[in-house]
């Protein structure tokens, strides 16, 4: 059994009990959320498709914890004018459990 579900603009194909990194929720850790826009089910036997979203069908998680992401560098170059610049960026993530689907 496995749902898409869109969240906060990426789409995750999410099954029960699995843990995924999405993009930052503003959400207590160990508190449960859920998400309203599911794509797409399959429950092994059928599958149903939303145009866009299903109705009546949710997917619930709990939040595990608030991480960052690892460290991505941008380095700009120009030869010969002696212009460098490097800066590093490190992205907000959740970690959230799959709970329930549907």
């Amino acid at each position: 059994m496995f749902a898409v579900v869109d969240i906060k603009g990426h789409q995750f194909k999410v099954s029960e009990k699995a843990v995924y990194f999405v993009p930052k929720i503003d959400a207590e850790v160990d508190s449960s959320i859920k998400f309203d826009s599911v794509l797409l089910y399959n429950d092994g036997k059928a599958t149903k498709v939303g145009s866009p979203y299903i109705n009546g069908l949710a997917v619930s998680a709990r939040v595990i914890e608030q991480v960052k992401d690892d460290k991505v560098i941008i380095f700009k170059k120009k030869r010969r004018t002696g212009y460098k610049k490097k800066r590093g960026h490190r992205q907000q993530l959740t970690k959230i459990e799959i709970t329930k689907i549907g």
